[in-house]
């Protein structure tokens, strides 16, 4: 068994990741590039986004949709340590690596957005605010410290929030429970608020642990 631990990545759970040891060791065998994994990330996150676009008229859509969220979720582990366990992480290979995490987040929540069973201009908040809280995390590597996943709603809890969304949304929808409570805003509205709001918050926390490091190698 390769044992994968990439440094500079985001921890992941030890249950997770064990997922990906028989895959890592396959990949490394038949020599399958990390970046063609990465590159899978973003198949699956087109998927999820298009099963969320057309949830609208079959709601049935709702259960897939966060499934290929996960899928993106997995391919962008296993990239990472097919990477290390091949011997190939690189610079490079950290652009191809996050880039397409950055392109998954917001085709997932356009796909979102466009769904027809929430207000489009939440859903557009919630890819911009993705987009910028992971923008915000690499500010501490780009100072040269680390890379900073600190905060309540990083790229893993925002599909899990998600996926918590859309299934209740689908399951209020089978009963016929009421969706346009407290001012008119459906499920997946409070969903992609919650989204924003975690989303704020990590960015500060993120920027304040970024300025401390700042600080203490100015002293």
């Amino acid at each position: 068994m390769v044992e994968c631990q990439p440094a500079s990545r985001r921890p992941i759970a030890q249950m997770f990741r064990r997922t990906g040891y028989g895959a890592t060791n396959l990949c490394v065998r038949l020599g399958i590039s990390p970046d063609a994994i990465s590159y899978l990330s973003i198949l699956a996150a087109l998927a999820a986004a298009l099963c969320f676009w057309k949830s609208g008229r079959n709601t049935w859509l709702l259960i897939i949709a966060p499934l290929f969220c996960y899928l993106r979720l997995w391919f962008n582990m296993l990239d990472g340590m097919v990477a290390v366990a091949a011997g190939k992480a690189s610079a490079r290979g950290e652009i191809v690596n996050d880039l397409p995490d950055r392109i998954s987040d917001v085709i997932i929540f356009v796909g979102v957005a466009q769904s027809d069973l929430m207000n489009p201009v939440i859903g557009y908040w919630t890819a911009i605010l993705s987009l910028f809280t992971a923008y915000v995390g690499l500010f501490g590597q780009a100072i040269g410290g680390r890379r900073e996943f600190g905060g309540i709603m990083s790229k893993p809890w925002r599909m899990v929030a998600l996926s918590l969304g859309a299934w209740t949304m689908l399951l209020c929808r089978s009963w016929r429970v009421g969706l346009h409570d407290f001012g008119r805003l459906t499920i997946l509205d409070w969903t992609c608020l919650v989204i924003i709001a975690g989303s704020l918050q990590t960015i500060i926390v993120r920027l304040k642990r970024i300025m401390t490091t700042l600080q203490d190698g100015a002293r």
